[in-house]
Order: structure tokens, then C-alpha cells, then sequence
């Protein structure tokens, strides 16, 4: 059948068949569809949708659209677990949260993606490492995957290859927010990755694609539905996108802070460390490491007061490339942008929330952020020191410092900043960072 016959029989809101969706995924890993046809197509069921058979065929077709991995031969000596996030404004929680699982025990074949829309990727934060190879062959991911207990790479050509085609289109075509092309993107890797268990991360709030918690929710459940169908076990959580995580936003500077957080540098007492622990232990639950969330929570909080975690980071990085001293030295390494200014608050009040989604903006337009595929990112720009919704602040304080190439785009930038995070009066009410936990028997 042709391309555009298939794509005019989604567009118009007919279901595929299991024969079609594989025509299409095939289309799209070999190119017999152009670049034309799988935007069209993308659109189409971002329009259109798919209902739950299709969505089940899309995923396991784009599965095995390349190699699925085996951990069995490799005597891992744990349980293979993952994490994945819908993606958010300031997310490095994946870069954390590697780590502390390994050192918990867990073994993470953490395969990720660079940014969509106006969501930072983990592949590009990784890239901010010099030497660190994020797409190595598939022998090598397995051997450091063993030896280290985690390896986070971006997908290969062998893994999912219809998925990394697909990807980067959604990225350029305001197709992302698409349950059906999000659920079949995810769990297409996870599944390539012979992965046991898998926890998500679904955003909602107005710095994540799903903003509306109802939304969230259904993609939560379709993600645990479409798993618990491929017999992988999958807990989601629902969690809170309507301020950046953490205190920065930008690739570099999101690596300095996880650097310092995953080494008792920087705070733990945040949001973003209450997102990390209860993922973590959920993971470590999955795997059957810890008999409840408690205890998870206690076991990851001890790999990083203990130093495992940090330690287990530094091996990653070394066996993928990387300097052997880079958690040590990160300042020999790590390129600050040439030109750093503040945000001054106006007046004096709280922090209200704010519109997440235009920081994430903002990033593309310093240039930490693509608008189309072919454009190559600047790491070290972003923001830092960005005050959480709720705080108490005096009229002159620092609320942010925008990081930029020079005085023009750094200017801009505050301006835009000054006007989104906005001050006012009333102390605002601020949202549970985790809303609700959904699993297969819920």
C-alpha cells in the first residue's frame, strides 16, 4: 500500500490494522517513507489518535523495528530497571537517580533523548561531558552496564531505529504532545532495552506537554496498560511541572547541579530531591531490592549520604569516555558561559507560578534548545539561582541569573524573565511535587 494511502486512512479517522501499522513503522525505519510522509503521518494521529490495539501494535512494532537486548547472557546480578520522564523545564533527575540505583543494587541501561519542544533531553545534558561517548556500540552499553551497574547513552542504530526517526520529527513538528506517538516512544526503547520494571515520570503543569492532570493521567495509564500487555511491569508517577526543578535550567549548568547534589554540595532538601528519592525507591521496589517504598527511600538516601552514588557516576562516565576525574574537577571541565547577569526583583512580594513552558522558550532562544533538527546546541547557556514559587522575597534580591553567549542575548533574556517570574502579594499555594502513583492493579 502507499505511504499516502496509509496516512489518508489515519488522517481521516479510520484505524490501522496490524499489517499497516508494520508497513508504516517499516516506512519510517527504511525510508520508504519520506521525511514529508512521516511528519504527515505524525500529525495525522496527533489528530486522529489510536485506539488501544493500534497503540499496542505501534509499540511492539517499533520495538522490533531493530534488536531487542538480553541481559541473561551477561549475568548482570540484578534486576534491569529504567526510569523515563515526559520531559520538563530544568529535569536532570534521570542523571541522579542512574546512579543511585546502581549503587543500590539495581543495574540501569538508562537509554535517552535529546530535547524536545521546549523540554531539555538527558542525551543533551550527557554531552556536556567531554570525551563521554553518548551513542556507543551496543557491546560496549552492555559491558559498562555491567561493570558500573548503569550506563545513560542515547539510542544506536540497532535500538528502536524507527523511534529515533520518528523522534526527531515530533521534536520540529509540534507533534509531541500526541498520547499515542509518546507511549509507542517510550516504551518502544524501554522494551528494546530488556529491561524487568520500568518507573515513569509523567509531568503535568504548565512546563510539561501533558499541562492538563487529566491528560497526565491518561497517559499514565495507557504507559502502565501498554506495559503490563508487553509483560513489563510499570509504575508511574504523576508529578508537579508548573516551576523549573531544581534551581537551573541549561545543559552545563544542570550537570554542575546534579554534580553537586550527588556529592552533598548543593541542597537536598528540595523538590527535586523528593522526585528523585520516591523514584528511586519505586525502581528499587520493581526490582524487588526493597519489600516497600520506605525502605526504598532509606536505601537511596543512604547511597548518596554514603558517597556509592557519586562513586558509581564517576565510573560511568570514565567507561564511556569520559575524564576519570570529572566529579572531582568538573570545573576543568564544564565551559561557563561568557556572560552572566541577574534577575532583580521589581518589588517586594512572593514568587507566584508562573508559566514553566516560557522558560523552557526562553532556553531555545539563548540557544540551549533546537528549532530544527539539524541545529547544534550551546551547553552553556541557561539559568541558574531561580527562586521556587512561594518564596518571600525583598525588592533588589537576585530571583535568577540568565547565562548567555553575549551582552545582547543576556539582556533579552532578563527582560523576558522579569516579566515571567512574576511578584505579587499573596503568598501563592503551591502543589504536591508528587500528585498520585499509579501501577497495574490500580
Amino acid at each position: 500500500m502507499l505511504p499516502q494511502e496509509l496516512i489518508r486512512k489515519k488522517r481521516d479517522g479510520h484505524a490501522l490494522n496490524d499489517d499497516e501499522i508494520h508497513l508504516v513503522v517499516d516506512g519510517i525505519t527504511h525510508g520508504t517513507f519520506t521525511e514529508s510522509q512521516v511528519s504527515a503521518f505524525a500529525m495525522a494521529v496527533f489528530f486522529r489518535g489510536m485506539n488501544a490495539a493500534e497503540r499496542v501494535a505501534f509499540t511492539r512494532a517499533m520495538t522490533h523495528s531493530g534488536r531487542v537486548l538480553s541481559w541473561e547472557e551477561h549475568a548482570v546480578g540484578g534486576p534491569v530497571l529504567d526510569k523515563h520522564s515526559t520531559g520538563g523545564v530544568g529535569d536532570k533527575v534521570s542523571i541522579m537517580l542512574a546512579p543511585i540505583v546502581a549503587a543500590c543494587g539495581g543495574v540501569v541501561p538508562m537509554i535517552s533523548g535529546r530535547g524536545l519542544g521546549h523540554t531539555g533531553g538527558t542525551l543533551d545534558k550527557m554531552g556536556c561531558i567531554p570525551g563521554y561517548v553518548v551513542n556507543p556500540d551496543i557491546e560496549t552499553f552492555q559491558r559498562v552496564t555491567r561493570e558500573v551497574g548503569c550506563a545513560i547513552i542515547g539510542q544506536t542504530a540497532d535500538l528502536a531505529p524507527a523511534d529515533r526517526r520518528l523522534y526527531a520529527v515530533r521534536d520540529v513538528t509540534a507533534t509531541v504532545e500526541s498520547i499515542p506517538l509518546i507511549s509507542a516512544s517510550i516504551l518502544s526503547k524501554k522494551l528494546a532495552a530488556g529491561l524487568t520494571g520500568l518507573v515513569m515520570d509523567v509531568k503535568t503543569g504548565s512546563g510539561a506537554f501533558m499541562a492538563d492532570p487529566a491528560q497526565a493521567r491518561e497517559l499514565a495509564e495507557t504507559l502502565v496498560s501498554i506495559g503490563k500487555g508487553a509483560e513489563l511491569p510499570i509504575t508511574a508517577l504523576i508529578t508537579d511541572m508548573d516551576s523549573v526543578l531544581g534551581t537551573t535550567a541549561g545543559h552545563t549548568l544542570e550537570m554542575i547541579e546534579t554534580l553537586d547534589y550527588l556529592t552533598g554540595k548543593g541542597s537536598r532538601d528540595t523538590r527535586l530531591h523528593e522526585v528523585v528519592i520516591a523514584l528511586a525507591a519505586e525502581m528499587l521496589l520493581l526490582g524487588g531490592l526493597v519489600p516497600n517504598p520506605e525502605e526504598g527511600r532509606d536505601e537511596a538516601q543512604q547511597a548518596l549520604d554514603s558517597g556509592r552514588a557519586a562513586e558509581a557516576f564517576s565510573r560511568m562516565v570514565s567507561a564511556l569516555g569520559g575524564p576519570n576525574d570529572f566529579v572531582e574537577k568538573s570545573g576543568r571541565y564544564l565551559k561557563p558561559a561568557p556572560v552572566v547577569k541577574d534577575v532583580i526583583a521589581r518589588r517586594t512580594g512572593y514568587l507566584q507560578r508562573y508559566n514553566t513552558r516560557d522558560v523552557g522558550v526562553q532556553l531555545i532562544d539563548l540557544g540551549g534548545g533546537r528549532r530544527k533538527t539539524t541545529d547544534v546546541l550551546n551547553l552553556e547557556v541557561g539559568f541558574t539561582d531561580i527562586v521556587h514559587c512561594g518564596t518571600k522575597v525583598t525588592k533588589g534580591d537576585v530571583i535568577a541569573k540568565v547565562h548567555a553567549a553575549d551582552e545582547a542575548a543576556a539582556g533579552a533574556s532578563v527582560a523576558v524573565l522579569s516579566r515571567i517570574l512574576h511578584i505579587d502579594d499573596p503568598e501563592p499555594r503551591t502543589r504536591p511535587v508528587i500528585s498520585e502513583r499509579i501501577t497495574a492493579s490500580a
